[in-house]
């Protein structure tokens, strides 16, 4: 790597080129905090609602029963830390869920096997118990979402960390970084050989990789992050050692964007690294859970969901002549055809109407080549049809297909051939594969806004990322998506 240049702390903040960096303020401590915190609030609000409900069923149940097992929130909140869930940077959304629900369900089942075994008494009750352990699994990593999409832009939120490269690789990683700010990785700096000077995706780069060890000091940065996948490895083993020495976690990033990622396990063969790649979507077994959930879900939020959809049905009748309900041709698992039901949103001439303005304006063709959407989309059922579009209320009459089979409660959305057209035959081919879904993962990211680039990127990933836990995650977002609707149109 060359001799260490020898810059001191105060030459550095002196220079002009460290300005920016040391005016992020990230503050990794206080994220932790903050995370925690969230946690106690979830774990009262939990207990609080077990204790209503527990209530119904045994009215002997107070306040003591409320405010007993003071140990159990210790008790979590050690585990969530033993779990690794504070640190900031360490995994993704799904897998921090997967990790909070087996922190809650841990502490549960320790505390219910403690009383029976140590017959303690007083204001305990093991029914209370169990329910405030499967609520508490479920407003974790809720009140952790509401946290973090309210203070995640916030400049103490996160780590800092130093990326080791400039190059396209390095600029791809910053962008996802800076797109999900929640994961708490703040890129504050970079350092590449090649260019000593400039910026990297809005990053600067401060100088050579040989300022690594005397940056990372001077800064206060534990976290270093390497995207060089042109560096030779003979290079860039020994880079990796001097590296280790300065920077507390040092991230690997080869060069296969687009793989499997959620459920990638590294295996020593040998002394040689290897990386099992899982496609859990196409395990039978997998097929079979997914299935369970979709049978159970559909059921469930259709009896809910009644109600709603004849009200709805009602005003459409009222709004406009023609039938209520409008199947469109969409291409479902293995490229068959699959007749979608959706509640009508559209007057009856759409594609007229459609047709008429596309052939008039040459803003709206390139619009709806882009992404066959419309934000002034002239078939739109006044306010009736916008709001089942923009709440996706309208696709409720699909949990049919999800009890048939056709269709699942989570994959990615079934398009028209046209649509599908605009995509590259490997990609459909992987598509086909998997059933249809009622809700996607780039529905709950970017609804209307993606393009067809990301919406090949999103599904593709999902396919190649599929878990029950995933599942989940995009659920709890498509609530929130229906709540708080934005970019659907």
């Amino acid at each position: 790597m060359g001799a260490q240049p020898t810059f001191s702390g105060t030459a550095l903040r002196q220079a002009a080129i460290f300005r920016p960096i040391l005016g992020v303020r990230a503050r990794p401590r206080a994220t932790s905090w903050t995370l925690a915190a969230a946690d106690v609030t979830a774990v009262f609000l939990a207990r609080a609602l077990a204790a209503a409900l527990w209530n119904a069923v045994h009215p002997a149940i107070g306040l003591a029963n409320f405010l007993g097992f003071w140990e159990s929130l210790g008790l979590l909140v050690a585990t969530y830390a033993a779990l690794g869930v504070y640190a900031c940077g360490t995994f993704g959304a799904v897998e921090e869920l997967r990790r909070a629900a087996a922190g809650a369900t841990f502490v549960c089942l320790l505390l219910t096997a403690s009383l029976f075994f140590l017959q303690r008494t007083g204001p305990y009750s093991r029914g209370l118990l169990i329910l405030s352990g499967v609520f508490t699994a479920g407003t974790v990593p809720l009140v952790r979402s509401l946290t973090r999409h309210l203070l995640s832009r916030r400049s103490w939120w996160g780590v800092p960390v130093i990326v080791l490269g400039a190059g396209k690789d390095a600029a791809n990683l910053i962008r996802r970084l800076r797109r999900h700010p929640e994961m708490g990785l703040r890129p504050i700096a970079c350092l590449d050989d090649a260019a000593e000077h400039g910026e990297c995706a809005g990053v600067p780069v401060a100088g050579p990789l040989s300022m690594a060890s005397v940056l990372a000091g001077a800064l206060r940065v534990r976290h270093a992050l390497v995207a060089m996948p042109e560096v030779p490895r003979a290079e860039l083993l020994w880079m990796l050692d001097d590296w280790g020495t300065a920077f507390r976690h040092v991230i690997l990033i080869p060069d296969l964007f687009g793989i499997a990622s959620l459920w990638v396990s590294a295996r020593d063969l040998g002394g040689v690294l290897g990386l099992e790649v899982r496609h859990n979507l196409l395990a039978p077994s997998n097929r079979w859970i997914k299935r369970a959930l979709d049978i159970a879900g559909a059921l469930t939020l259709g009896l809910l969901m009644l109600p709603l959809v004849a009200l709805a049905a009602a005003w459409i009748k009222l709004t406009s002549g023609g039938p209520v309900i409008y199947r469109q041709s969409r291409e479902g698992e293995g490229g068959k055809r699959l007749a979608m039901p959706k509640l009508r949103t559209m007057h009856v001439d759409a594609e007229a109407l459609l047709m008429r303005v596309l052939a008039q304006s040459a803003e709206a063709r390139a619009e709806w080549s882009r992404g066959f959407k419309l934000k002034q989309d002239p078939r739109i059922l006044g306010r009736i049809g916008a709001f089942l579009r923009r709440s996706s209320l309208d696709e409720l009459p699909q949990l049919w297909c999800v009890l048939k089979g056709e269709m699942s409660l989570v994959g990615p959305r079934p398009f028209p051939r046209y649509h599908m057209e605009g995509f590259g035959p490997r990609f459909r081919a992987l598509r086909n594969r998997v059933k249809p879904g009622l809700t996607g993962l780039w529905q709950v990211t970017d609804r209307s806004d993606a393009d067809l680039a990301t919406q090949e990127a999103l599904d593709t990933y999902y396919i190649r990322n599929w878990s029950l836990w995933l599942d989940v995650y995009i659920l709890a977002r498509t609530v929130r998506a229906v709540v708080f609707p934005k970019g659907a149109y």
